[in-house]
């Protein structure tokens, strides 16, 4: 039985952004051609620099792959980058596109880049896909603020804490889609109980203090106050943590996938002489947070 065709939409897409999703957008609708809508991508930590600059990445592999399943697409081939880096700009077309996913129809940004040191850009892949009976789709800038969207500029947002202005790029609030993990359980001690989520490898962790967020439990969304920073966890190695107090909700949900979506920045991380000035801040933390 012969393969179905793919119409194959090209890029990292780690934050799945409007100016990602306009190019995933290409792809999807062929389905109505009789395409298999895909994504052609890279795992997260096997492309630690782009263009030049080193890779933090918006989104785990985890999160991506379920917005862009959400967008329409059927199938996602997650590469390691290690195993195209050497490829010429033909090998790519000729060996991975056609070859392997398939492709009657891809699509990119107008700054797509491929091919050994990134040496061919869409106009090289005009004239391979012509050479191999591949239709090309080139995606139209998304443009704000005059700018266009770029994971370049949403990482600037967010090490700056503007939660609302990267969600207008994203086009929903940024989240963190993590397992819960056990802490401290400090936060029992005063009143306070917290859960904790770790940020991936490679992942671009947020300005370091405390927002408004809105945590999703069993299908009911609470209110609730994050801190990001730097906590210390079993054996002593420290790592970046998400922890957060949901606001009416004292369960036990150690081991499941939590949703916490960022509202907005509330303050930088401060230092405390007592475990009562903690408390009284994490209080006006949370009078903030529901208002």
């Amino acid at each position: 039985m012969e393969r179905k065709k793919t119409a194959v939409a090209l890029g990292l897409f780690d934050g799945v952004h409007l100016g990602h999703r306009a190019v995933i957008a290409k792809a999807a609708v062929m389905a109505e051609n009789g395409l298999v809508p895909a994504v052609y991508t890279f795992r997260c930590g096997t492309l630690s620099a782009k263009q030049g600059r080193a890779v933090e990445y918006i989104y785990p592999d985890s999160r991506r792959d379920m917005l862009i399943r959400r967008l329409g697409i059927s199938e996602i081939f997650s590469e390691d980058f290690g195993k195209v880096r050497g490829l010429s700009g033909e090998s790519f077309v000729r060996d991975v596109l056609l070859g392997e996913l398939g492709a009657a129809y891809v699509a990119c940004g107008r700054d797509f880049r491929f091919g050994r040191n990134a040496s061919c850009g869409i106009s090289e892949l005009g004239e391979l896909c012509g050479r191999y009976g591949i239709e090309l789709g080139i995606a139209e800038d998304v443009m704000s603020g005059g700018e266009n969207i770029s994971s370049r500029r949403i990482r600037e947002l967010l090490a700056e804490g503007d939660m609302p202005a990267a969600a207008e790029l994203l086009g929903e609030r940024y989240t963190i889609s993590a397992e819960v993990i056990h802490g401290e359980h400090l936060g029992h001690t005063i009143g306070f109980p917290t859960i904790n989520q770790a940020f991936a490898e490679s992942q671009l962790v947020p300005r370091f203090g405390v927002y408004g967020t809105d945590v999703k439990v069993g299908g009911r969304v609470y209110p609730a106050v994050t801190d990001i920073g730097v906590k210390p966890t079993v054996g002593g190695a420290r790592r970046p943590l998400a922890e957060t107090h949901i606001i009416g909700f004292d369960g036990d949900i150690y081991g499941e996938t939590i949703d916490t979506a960022f509202r907005s920045f509330i303050r930088p991380e401060l230092r405390f002489g007592s475990l009562d000035e903690l408390k009284a801040q994490i209080a006006a933390d949370v009078e903030t947070a529901k208002h």
